[in-house]
């Protein structure tokens, strides 16, 4: 680990209303040492996407290589999430015109001069579709011993959120999300079960804007916006107007303060071809297919610890702006 004793990262991302909570919480830790943002075509085109990250990370001054991903998926057409983080990603907020530009390198030239450089193992974080992973792995294999783990938002155990059975990361990419399943390189995988314990009330929304910077006033107007639009969905039920899931933030939250999180070693594979369970990430939980577990599938989560970490990132980001 380097002098600070810091967890390397490179964070894989598509901006997004969570995935910018992800990383105010990434940038507001000194655990971690981001080295590289890659953004990915998921919740938004690849486009908006790396529009979001360079406009987000200029509005918290923090001016860290941005390396645009590649623009759909490996074999489906692309299919992007507007209705729930709005047309330009970040619901009705604004954050800055972007004050650098994205990496004149590709996002998977950048992972690999990031990777292959580095003197120790480096974590990739990921929010999005793995296509930008995948594609990495298919092309240089050679960089697998440098990936200490993959720590991923995507996949469900039981139930999606874009299907009955498949959660939107897994669903848009799913022979990339396979790819890296097989890969052989460590994986965290924060999916639905966890995410769904890990969310923020509306009370406790209401009360960033009693932190009194003008960012906490812009993480909340974004949250507003999420809220409404995740009550939209047709997977709205009683109760759900109560919990905004902040999806994304637990990939980094579970790096940074792993005691929060419980979960189990499991097989996981993909679901490619299924009529009704495309996308749906397998998990082995009675061991039916004799082999060795390949994912780290979190499903418990200290939501009242969790929140306490959620809110001293609003309040660290804010103070330095």
């Amino acid at each position: 680990m380097n002098s600070l004793n810091q967890i390397p990262v490179i964070i894989d991302c598509d901006p997004g209303v969570d995935d910018t909570m992800m990383l105010m919480l990434a940038f507001a830790r000194p655990e971690l040492d981001v080295r590289l943002v890659t953004t990915e075509a998921g919740n938004l085109t690849i486009d908006k996407t790396t529009y979001n990250a360079l406009s987000f990370l200029t509005y918290i001054n923090k001016h860290v290589e941005v390396a645009r991903g590649l623009p759909q998926p490996l074999f489906r057409k692309q299919e992007v999430a507007e209705d729930i983080h709005g047309e330009g990603g970040l619901g009705n907020v604004k954050w800055a015109d972007p004050a650098f530009e994205a990496s004149k390198r590709p996002a998977i030239q950048a992972m690999y001069d990031t990777l292959i450089h580095s003197t120790e193992p480096i974590t990739i974080v990921a929010t999005g579709p793995l296509t930008n992973i995948a594609a990495l792995l298919i092309a240089h294999p050679e960089v697998k011993p440098n990936i200490k783990q993959i720590s991923w938002m995507g996949g469900s155990a039981v139930g999606g959120n874009m299907s009955t059975t498949a959660e939107f990361n897994a669903y848009v990419d799913p022979h990339a999300a396979e790819l890296v399943m097989r890969a052989g390189v460590p994986i965290i995988m924060s999916g639905l079960d966890v995410t769904h314990k890990a969310y923020i009330t509306r009370d406790e929304m209401a009360h960033l804007r009693t932190l009194g910077t003008p960012f906490a006033e812009k993480v909340a107007d974004m949250m507003q916006f999420y809220t409404f639009t995740q009550k939209q969905t047709p997977f709205y039920a009683p109760g759900f107007e109560e919990q905004i899931r902040i999806h994304d933030v637990s990939a980094v939250a579970c790096l940074v303060a792993p005691e929060l999180y419980r979960g189990d070693d499991y097989f996981v594979e993909v679901e490619l071809e299924g009529r009704l369970t495309q996308g749906a990430t397998i998990v082995d939980y009675t061991k039916q297919s004799g082999k060795e577990p390949n994912v780290h599938v979190l499903h418990s989560v200290d939501r009242a610890a969790f929140i306490k970490l959620f809110f001293e990132a609003v309040t660290t980001i804010g103070k330095t702006l």
